[in-house]
């Protein structure tokens, strides 16, 4: 239970982070996204504009003018013209397939002319990425002067994919979050049982690693989760010098970050707690380590 208490403490300094930094992304990434879809659509609109304008020209109209872009639906355009005009099937189709090609949401989409003076489709053709599956009949004629309109319907499918292309490229972050706190844990190196409940004596200190305190002269200092592993490594081996490498590994390797700093602040703060004892102190091995010196009463 107190295995899984410290795995969770450990790992928490990472979610406090990576949390808010993915959040943030996470708003980045839509609203980077949702104006990009608007960006877009206003460029659709500009092209199916220009498709009309084209069909003018092409009729040997270049005077009268493109009505305003209807949106009908979520997926569906109009064209509208101001005046009667004729077209020529194939250059419909291949005007609007040349000026889609510039939508980067345009995926399948179909194209219906409808004539505003009779009921039904005057012509119409679907047009998708995969050519094979373009359905384009009546080429090569032309319609009657009348007075067109030209809806053309989206499949949906181009701006999700686009939306699912956002979602996949957070992904990495997504699988980082996952490695960093869900990567299976070194189990803690931890002294047996006996040890674990064992009271030190150290000088004239009594050292509780279960309870995590010093008893000094019967003053009673207590000690972090950190303090006392560092301590009580010092404890099982006294006036023996402990490696800097060693300190590092057992302290701090369970976490999965190791940094020197950490145990030279460590180091001050317990000789600090042990300055009430003139018997005990914790001195530097230059270019090893560490040695907790335990200095016989007989010699102070």
């Amino acid at each position: 239970m107190l295995d899984s208490i410290n795995f969770l403490d450990g790992k928490r300094k990472y979610l406090f982070v990576i949390l808010p930094m993915l959040f943030i992304v996470a708003i980045c990434v839509f609203v980077g996204r949702a104006n990009r879809d608007d960006f877009d659509m206003s460029r659709r609109e500009i092209l199916l504009r220009r498709i009309g304008h084209e069909l003018l020209l092409q009729s040997g109209d270049s005077t009268s003018r493109v009505l305003p872009v209807e949106k009908i639906t979520e997926n569906v355009y109009q064209i509208s013209f101001e005046h009667a005009f004729t077209f020529q099937t194939d250059s419909l189709v291949n005007t609007t397939r040349r000026l889609l090609a510039k939508d980067p949401l345009a995926g399948d989409y179909v194209v219906n002319v409808l004539n505003r003076g009779k009921s039904g489709i005057a012509y119409g053709f679907a047009i998708s990425p995969n050519k094979k599956d373009d359905i384009i009949a009546c080429v090569g004629r032309r319609q009657p002067k009348a007075s067109y309109v030209i809806n053309i319907e989206f499949k949906p499918a181009g701006i999700i994919t686009a939306k699912n292309g956002c979602l996949l490229g957070s992904l990495p972050l997504l699988a980082f979050l996952g490695f960093i706190f869900w990567s299976p844990r070194k189990p803690r190196k931890s002294l047996p049982d006996d040890q674990n409940t064992d009271v030190f004596t150290i000088g004239e200190t009594l050292f509780d690693p279960k309870n995590r305190k010093l008893v000094i002269n019967e003053k009673t200092i207590d000690l972090t989760g950190t303090e006392t592993r560092l301590l009580r490594i010092f404890a099982m081996a006294p006036n023996e010098t402990i490696e800097r490498t060693r300190l590092q590994k057992e302290i701090w390797e369970d976490e999965g970050v190791i940094v020197g700093r950490s145990l030279d602040m460590f180091i001050s703060k317990l000789r600090k707690k042990l300055e009430c004892d003139p018997l005990i102190k914790i001195a530097v091995v230059r270019g090893k380590g560490y040695k907790l010196v335990i200095v016989d009463s007989g010699q102070v």
